[in-house]
């Protein structure tokens, strides 16, 4: 099982906001322990709020 230090932190882009953000080591290792294949679309802020619209109907 990989953990923390077998990932490097990564610079990705929003697909909602455009802005950079970095995809840390830690949440890379958690992504791969939840079976998450894919890296994330957005940043935390947009993450968030799409979880908000989510829940709201």
């Amino acid at each position: 099982m990989s953990n923390e230090q077998d990932f490097e932190n990564r610079e990705l882009k929003c697909i909602d906001c455009r802005t950079d953000f970095t995809w840390s080591a830690g949440e890379q290792a958690f992504f791969q322990e939840k079976g998450f294949t894919e890296p994330p679309k957005r940043c935390p802020d947009c993450r968030q709020a799409k979880r908000a619209r989510n829940n709201e109907v």
